[in-house]
């Protein structure tokens, strides 16, 4: 059991029949009346966020989610099928639990596959990706100077916006947080 008191980013509780982690929280002791902890909290489950305030002495389940790296190996329809390298049990998720950033995943890549009381309800890729360019404009001499980005098709289906000197056939490396194309690799 934990507290309100207690509370720190990251803690995860179970409230309501959901589980749901601290994002923000403040101890609030106002001159007049009792003191209260003002959360910024989100569902795991759903990726809900939502304020909400407690009295100091409320008391919740400590939740544990488990994050454990696993390996995608490939998906039939809308199921995605990860392996646990040690016991080399295969595990489906579905389409609707995997996050946008899923889309720069490729086959036999590590993931964190996030579980709660053997639920799986969320996949972390990895921070990031090295992925070849499969379709851009072509670049062109002096295309280094300015800012200036164009879309590209990456080998995983994916499009991202690089700058103008990459072409065809170059490796770059994503970050899977923003989307965003970081260097070549």
């Amino acid at each position: 059991m934990i507290s309100a008191g207690d509370f720190r980013n990251g803690v995860s509780f179970e409230m309501d029949g959901s589980v749901y982690s601290i994002m923000e929280f403040q101890h609030v002791k106002p001159g007049k009346g009792a003191a209260f902890v003002r959360t910024k909290i989100r569902n795991v489950m759903t990726g809900a966020v939502t304020e909400r305030t407690f009295n100091p002495n409320d008391k919740f389940p400590t939740a544990f989610i488990e994050r454990k790296d696993m390996q995608y190996l490939y998906n039939d329809g809308d199921l995605y099928y990860f392996m646990d390298p040690e016991s080399f049990e295969q595990i489906p998720i579905s389409k609707d639990i995997l996050g946008d950033n899923f889309k720069f995943v490729k086959e036999n890549m590590d993931c964190k596959v996030l579980s709660y009381k053997g639920n799986a309800f969320g996949v972390e890729p990895p921070n990031f990706v090295e992925l070849v360019i499969t379709k851009t404009d072509p670049g062109f001499k002096g295309d280094t100077a300015t800012n200036a980005t164009k879309p590209a098709i990456v080998e995983t289906e994916a499009e991202i916006k690089v700058p103008l000197f990459i072409n065809e056939g170059d490796k770059i490396r994503i970050d899977t947080r923003t989307g965003e194309y970081m260097e070549r690799a």
